[in-house]
């Protein structure tokens, strides 16, 4: 079969496509035909050598596709079942294997494997961040960043689903209008005002109830002034690079405020958990209550490109690769 493979860390260019073998499933495991494998800034932050990776290893955790082998013990999928993931091992491949315990079942009639796997680490983020973070509802009003990103625009989404006032940033217009069309209230374009001025415009000086937050160190700072006495910012990425260390005594003078840093795999940890936040965003989506933005489909032959892509931010919603297993 075809993978990509990383055999030393840097840029795209090391993305090598390769031929190896099929993997095997083990005990509780299924062998997963490939339908999209999901395309996350994560993989950027492993390929470079920021999260350290055991070499050579094969990058992706979110896909979806057909169950073709199943291993010893697996009692809940069978052969000819569709699958998706967020905590695979190796889906930038044709084949790849899967825990069945961090696998969940598509019905490829409501929700088709491509749209699936593009929705499951990001359909879950902005889920948890949503709904368990800091849980959305009438009358709060929250700040979203890269609001026409994959994350950000399933945000404005379920917040407006919440029923709170959603305030968006954006690079350009084009993205800003993205971010209208899923919801948000307001949109500032923030490479031509201070988006913390313009939040305490928007609000009548009140501020924020909560900024969620995965561009990092080039907004966390103004991120903070976005908020009302004891709001919340959720750093969730750093797209822009890490946040330098923080005083805490700022916390108390900005108002009290809360800041956390979660992950996807914290609000995931029971596969209770899990499939309460995987089946609500794929009903979602088969409902149409929720819409998916597929901003790029790529070869697997053209993960190198679409890294490029997703680093350059010339990229809206979600990138996939396509393995075209055989």
């Amino acid at each position: 079969m075809k993978a990509i493979k990383v055999e030393a860390t840097g840029g795209p260019e090391v993305l090598s496509f390769r031929d190896v073998e099929v993997p095997r499933p083990g005990a509780g495991e299924l062998l997963v035909k490939v339908s999209a494998t999901g395309i996350n800034y994560i993989e950027t932050y492993q390929r470079e050598g920021i999260y350290p990776m055991n070499l050579p290893y094969t990058p992706g955790s979110e896909g979806a596709g057909e169950v073709v082998e199943v291993g010893e013990g697996v009692t809940n999928f069978e052969v000819g079942d569709y699958v998706a993931t967020a905590a695979g091992v190796g889906l930038y491949a044709e084949y790849a294997v899967v825990a069945q315990d961090r696998a969940v079942p598509v019905n490829v009639t409501l929700v088709e494997a491509r749209v699936a796997a593009a929705a499951m680490l990001q359909g879950m983020t902005a889920h948890y961040l949503t709904h368990s973070t800091f849980p959305l509802k009438k009358g709060h009003t929250m700040v979203i960043h890269a609001a026409a990103g994959g994350v950000g625009l399933l945000v404005c989404q379920m917040a407006k689903m919440l029923g709170a006032q959603v305030i968006g940033t954006a690079g350009s217009e084009e993205k800003a209008k993205l971010a209208r069309g899923a919801g948000a209230d307001e949109v500032i374009l923030y490479r031509d005002v201070d988006f913390a001025a313009e939040v305490d415009r928007l609000t009548d000086g009140a501020g924020a109830d909560v900024v969620y937050d995965s561009v990092g160190r080039d907004t966390f700072d103004r991120s903070l002034d976005c908020l009302k006495p004891r709001g919340m910012l959720v750093l969730f990425g750093a797209s822009s690079g890490p946040v330098p260390p923080v005083d805490l005594q700022v916390l108390n003078q900005k108002g009290g405020l809360y800041v956390t840093r979660p992950a996807l795999g914290q609000y995931t940890q029971t596969r209770e958990e899990l499939l309460w936040r995987a089946e609500s965003v794929l009903s979602w989506i088969g409902n149409g209550t929720l819409d998916i933005r597929i901003g790029g489909t790529y070869a697997l032959e053209d993960a190198k490109r679409a890294h490029e892509d997703l680093q350059g931010r010339r990229t809206t919603g979600k990138l996939i690769l396509i393995p075209d297993a055989g």
